[in-house]
C-alpha cells in the first residue's frame, strides 16, 4: 500500500504523518530525511546529492527519486508506505510513477489536506520560539501567559523571519503553483484523491484520515 500526503505549509501533515505511521506500522518516507541519511552514511548516492547541496544547487529529482527507489528496495513488500510532502511537482509525480512498478508498489491513494489561507497564515505567522526551552507558541490558538515570555525559561520569543506573514504567504503562493497541476494529475486518473479538512483539531484529522483510509482502502479501523 502506497499513499501519498500532500497539504499546503502549516496544515499539519508532517504531524499527520507521523501519527499515521505510529498508528499502522507503515514507514513513512521524506525525501529530506533520505538526503540527510545518504550524505551521513556516505552512501553513492548521498555523495552525488552533497556535491549538489555543497555547490548550492538544488538535488536533481531523478537524483532523488532514484534515492527513493533505492530505499523502497530494502524494505518488505508488505510493509505500508506513506510519502509525507513527495512529490511536490508533477516531473516528481510522474518520475515516481515509473520507479514504483520496479519495486512491486503503484500509488494507491493522496490525502490532500486542505485549510483556507486566513487559518495556515495565522498557524505559522502566530509561532513564537523559546531559544532556551525550544518550546513553541501561537499567539492565536496556544499563546503564552506573559505576552512575548515563555512560561518555563522566563526568555523572550522569538518570531522567525521564516515565520514573518509575508513570507508565509509567499510559501503558499509557490505550493499552490506547484501543486495545482499535481492534484489535477492524479484527479484524472492516476491515483483517488481523498481530501480532509486540515483546519480541523489534530486529533479530528486523524480520526477522519484513517475513517477516508479505511472506507476507501479497506485498511482496518
Amino acid at each position: 500500500m502506497v499513499v501519498i500526503l500532500l497539504g499546503p505549509p502549516g496544515v499539519g501533515k508532517g504531524t499527520q504523518g507521523v501519527m499515521l505511521t505510529q498508528s499502522l506500522g507503515w514507514e513513512r518516507i521524506a525525501t529530506g530525511d533520505l538526503l540527510r541519511a545518504a550524505r551521513r552514511e556516505g552512501t553513492a548516492l548521498g555523495e552525488k546529492a552533497r556535491a549538489y547541496m555543497d555547490a548550492g544547487n538544488l538535488v536533481p529529482d531523478e537524483l532523488i527519486v532514484e534515492m527513493v527507489r533505492e530505499h523502497l528496495a530494502g524494505l518488505s513488500p508488505s510493509v505500508g508506505i506513506i510519502f509525507d510532502g513527495f512529490p511536490r511537482t508533477l516531473p516528481q509525480a510522474e518520475s515516481l510513477d515509473r520507479v514504483l512498478p520496479g519495486v512491486g508498489r503503484q500509488v494507491d491513494a493522496v490525502l490532500l489536506l486542505e485549510a483556507e489561507e486566513d487559518v495556515l497564515v495565522k498557524r505559522i505567522s502566530g509561532r513564537r520560539v523559546c531559544q532556551e526551552s525550544g518550546r513553541v507558541y501561537n499567539v492565536y490558538f496556544d499563546p503564552p501567559r506573559v505576552p512575548g515570555r515563555c512560561d518555563e525559561s522566563g526568555a523572550e520569543l522569538v518570531h522567525r523571519a521564516d515565520d514573518q506573514e509575508d513570507t508565509v504567504r509567499h510559501r503558499l503562493k509557490v505550493y499552490e503553483e506547484l501543486t495545482e497541476p499535481l492534484v489535477a494529475y492524479y484527479e484524472s486518473g492516476a491515483a483517488p484523491i481523498l481530501r480532509v479538512d486540515g483546519a480541523a483539531g489534530m486529533e479530528a484529522v486523524k480520526e477522519t484520515i484513517r475513517g477516508v483510509l479505511t472506507s476507501t482502502l479497506g485498511l482496518e479501523s
